[in-house]
């Protein structure tokens, strides 16, 4: 837990009267009552340990990925396996890009690693562009942090590019390592897990969190086909750390095939829809192919909406970003418009 320090994140609703929760990305449509069934059946087994190997979890995780279990690591959240990851590759330095999650500049001044980075412009939309290239040539860092689609821009990293990027990783021996988290909510979004055997340096890291709407449950998995680094990443979790309903609740998300569908639609749907009201409003919105908003305003909005009840992520502690700019997740068109109505009413005044 945090310890008497503040949340750099958002979904901290508690102590707080909110309604409306848009700071998290999570599924818009929540979390599949299988999986909730799931849980509730493993109330009655919670004075089992869980299986240290996650054994049926790894195994529907393999089937579902098209891999070999052995090529797979879960762990309680995406974050553990961040962590995990930075203290097993022990590089001086790493190359980010920002902005970006800032749990991968945590985790690596953790493991005693230094980040660089490479800036995103506003300019271009903060795209990630061929500039990057001749970045990777240059850099004397020993593993690079991407985020596909990238947090909290929303931005996908184009396919090409993406290819380029992992066979110049490839030849300079560079630890390459891709969030794609958010990718199963993108919609157009292409993974990178056809390239594990042919990329050795290539780590892939993964939640149930956003996709399945399970940020309570924390459960995540990484994909790569170095064994090695996974057994380190392994030996610095406890043994139990993915916990008996987190499991449940793992393979039964795998087998509500329709529900990934659904939520994609939806938020094909809403995004644009959201995204035009923003920018009725007046505000800057970031192109995005995920289900998140990044927007700026020269107004403040955070504490406005947390007043009518609406919680938003407020992205001023982002590097490359600062004060005025927001993110909003996408959810569904009620929701959608009851935040509208109320930055119209703030952003009259």
């Amino acid at each position: 837990m945090l310890y008497q320090s503040a949340n750099p994140h958002g979904g901290d609703r508690y102590g707080r009267a909110v309604e409306l929760d848009f700071s998290v990305n999570t599924n818009p449509l929540g979390t599949p009552p299988a999986v909730v069934r799931a849980v509730e059946r493993t109330a009655g087994e919670l004075c089992r340990y869980p299986d240290p190997c996650c054994r049926e979890l790894t195994a529907a995780l393999a089937a579902r990925e098209g891999v070999a279990a052995d090529r797979i690591l879960c762990a309680g959240g995406a974050a553990e396996l961040i962590y995990a990851y930075c203290a097993a590759i022990r590089v001086e330095k790493a190359l980010l890009t920002e902005p970006a999650f800032s749990e991968y500049a945590a985790a690596l001044e953790a493991a005693g690693s230094r980040a660089v980075y490479a800036r995103l412009e506003e300019e271009e939309g903060f795209a990630l562009t061929e500039r990057f290239l001749e970045t990777l040539e240059g850099t004397d860092c020993g593993a690079v942090f991407l985020c596909n689609p990238n947090n909290p821009t929303g931005r996908l990293i184009e396919p090409a590019l993406l290819e380029e990027i992992g066979t110049v990783c490839r030849r300079r021996g560079l630890r390459l390592f891709v969030d794609e988290c958010f990718l199963e909510l993108s919609g157009d979004g292409r993974s990178l897990s056809n390239r594990l055997e042919e990329w050795p340096g290539l780590f892939l890291l993964r939640a149930f969190t956003k996709s399945y709407g399970m940020a309570g449950l924390r459960l995540g998995y990484c994909l790569s086909g170095d064994g090695v680094l996974l057994r380190e990443m392994s030996r610095r979790a406890q043994p139990w750390n993915v916990s008996l309903p987190a499991q449940a609740a793992g393979v039964a998300a795998l087998e509500d095939t329709s529900f990934l569908e659904e939520a994609r639609r939806l938020i094909g749907e809403e995004r644009p829809r959201l995204a035009a009201g923003l920018e009725a409003l007046g505000l800057a919105v970031c192109p995005s192919q995920a289900n998140y908003l990044l927007l700026k305003s020269g107004r403040e909005l955070f504490v406005p909406l947390l007043e009518r009840g609406i919680l938003i992520r407020d992205c001023a502690n982002y590097r490359g970003l600062g004060n005025g700019w927001y993110r909003v997740a996408v959810k569904k068109r009620e929701e959608n418009r009851r935040l509208l109505e109320a930055l119209a009413e703030i952003l009259k005044k």
